[in-house]
């Protein structure tokens, strides 16, 4: 007997209310505005049955509408992104749903493939995220940047903005990399939906409070967060910096078609 596929669904959670960018999702990139360009990249998926937006706006929702996509509108007191997808969730059928970046425009949907994949191999996985291999001190060194350490199956053992694992007997920071293989969080997660109901009522956790990282929230209440190592980068929109050097990727990309 062969066993029915997973629904899956990708969520698009974007804010209208930025602090470094307002109306973020908004932003033209060449003619396209953000959001329609990560919903773009989301439909090459091979493993999306379904892409949606969740958003707070009702400014976003009628540009969503315009270039044809699907969008539900949430409440703005929605705390964070994951808390977005889960109430997408409970008003949608379907067994995995993915929290995509909404500032991510250049997202690989082999990356969305590469993370759904985590939990269709294995049905006691409850979250799947990727992670990739940190190549420059810069970002060894950036709390922005947030590392993570795992197990032999791969699973999350502790996510930082501090560099983990501190390499005691190298006092030069600068030659870490070349003592030890560091990894970076990729924030694309995929929830199974039996997870994420049970995840809206998990208070938010001591140590996602002191590093600012939602996904500790999980780990502190025992559930596994599997990874899956990741060749591509990822590259978010935060600052007006970041608009011109998307827009040049897009324009090489553009280019070459």
């Amino acid at each position: 007997m062969t066993l029915e596929k997973p629904k899956v669904i990708g969520v698009i959670p974007a804010r209208y209310a930025s602090q470094r960018l307002p109306a973020k999702p908004l932003i033209d990139l060449l003619g396209k505005s953000m959001v329609q360009r990560v919903y773009e990249q989301a439909k090459k998926s091979r493993l999306l049955d379904l892409v949606v937006v969740a958003t707070d706006d009702a400014r976003i929702e009628d540009a969503v509408k315009r270039f044809g996509g699907s969008v539900l509108l949430t409440s703005p007191e929605i705390k964070n992104g994951s808390e977005r997808v889960a109430v997408v969730a409970s008003q949608m059928a379907g067994d995995i749903f993915v929290n995509i970046q909404g500032d991510e425009p250049l997202i690989a949907p082999e990356m969305i493939d590469q993370g759904v994949q985590l939990l269709l191999d294995d049905s006691s996985v409850p979250v799947g995220t990727l992670v990739k291999k940190v190549e420059v001190h810069a970002d060894l060194m950036n709390p922005n940047v947030v590392k993570v350490v795992v197990d032999h199956h791969g699973n999350a053992l502790y996510f930082s903005r501090s560099v983990i694992p501190f390499l005691r007997d190298e006092q030069e920071t600068v030659r870490w990399l070349e003592k030890h293989t560091f990894y970076k969080h990729i924030g694309l997660y995929c929830f199974r939906k039996t997870f994420l109901m049970q995840y809206t009522q998990i208070p938010a956790s001591a140590l996602e409070h002191a590093e600012k990282l939602e996904q500790l929230r999980i780990l502190e209440a025992g559930y596994t967060i599997r990874t899956g190592v990741t060749a591509y980068e990822s590259i978010p929109i935060d600052t007006p910096e970041d608009v011109s050097r998307v827009e040049t990727l897009l324009r090489q990309v553009s280019s070459h078609v």
